[in-house]
């Protein structure tokens, strides 16, 4: 079993950046999938980008595209996702998650961290 936990979260101006982090503990595995998602209040939990752990095959939402980028360190066992040029809509709890497949569904992913909030001003 897999912990996760995220880290980096906080307020910033419109076009700014963050980096968040997510934090792995316990047994992983090379060939899995690290997603992140994020969930503002009165909606859905979105995908924004996920990567395998060994750092193959990153892919992200139309959203993220060209403005987030996601990245792993094995020797911390932790991926990161870098996002610059944030929106007032970027505005979320950003969440990390597990799966065994490549995939933007959240319901293929598991393990969900406690979360991180990013607050994106005006």
């Amino acid at each position: 079993q897999v912990q996760l936990v995220e880290s980096g979260g906080g307020l910033v101006q419109a076009g700014g950046s963050l980096r968040l982090s997510c934090e792995a503990s316990g047994r992983t595995s090379s060939t899995y999938y690290l997603g992140w998602f994020r969930q503002a209040p009165g909606k859905e939990r979105d995908f924004v980008a996920a990567i395998r752990w060994n750092g193959d095959y990153p892919h992200y939402a139309d959203s993220a595209k060209g403005r987030f980028t996601i990245s792993t360190d094995n020797a911390k066992n932790t991926v990161y996702l870098q996002m610059n040029s944030l929106e007032p809509e970027d505005t979320a709890v950003y969440y990390c998650a597990t799966s065994a497949i490549r995939s933007t569904f959240r319901g293929t992913y598991s393990s969900w961290g406690q979360g991180t909030q990013v607050t994106v001003s005006s």
